[in-house]
């Protein structure tokens, strides 16, 4: 990772902090993180959340075109993340089983889980219209916006 996005990333994050500072209601949060994300990092046509309901994950704030509203635990990538209770990164999302279109546009996918409370809350989700976008350092920078997420809903 160059200095230059090194700098860039922890800008984001202080952003982030400040942004999400003293405010725990997940949907607020949800909106103003899925903002600063589509603003700051380049090459996205999608970010945004997914709340678990049920079995069932559902459209939250997000930023780019209509998506998906309902994605079953276990489908696409979003719900393979959510039933893995782990970070998947798709570097080319026409390879991965079962991915569920949504833009046709997107062709890279990173989702990371989010766990609140000691539960499965819902992912984080970031689509680019580029193969291979999202990296080791992009994987990194979005786990941390997820954790800031997490605490500022748990309300720490």
């Amino acid at each position: 990772m160059s200095i230059a996005a090194a700098v860039q990333d922890e800008d984001l994050l202080s952003e982030l902090r400040a942004v999400l500072a003293g405010e725990p209601d997940p949907v607020a949060n949800a909106a103003n993180t899925a903002a600063l994300i589509y603003a700051r990092l380049p090459r996205l046509n999608w970010a945004g959340f997914y709340f678990l309901q049920g079995e069932t994950l559902v459209l939250g704030p997000f930023q780019g075109l209509p998506a998906c509203t309902r994605i079953p635990l276990g489908r696409g990538v979003c719900g393979t993340a959510a039933v893995r209770n782990e970070t998947i990164v798709v570097p080319d999302v026409h390879e991965f089983p079962g991915h569920i279109v949504c833009d046709s546009a997107s062709l890279s996918e990173i989702v990371v889980p989010l766990t609140i409370a000691g539960k499965l809350s819902g992912v984080l989700d970031i689509d680019s219209p580029e193969r291979d976008r999202f990296g080791p350092a992009e994987r990194a920078l979005l786990e941390a916006v997820a954790a800031l997420y997490v605490e500022a809903c748990e309300g720490s």
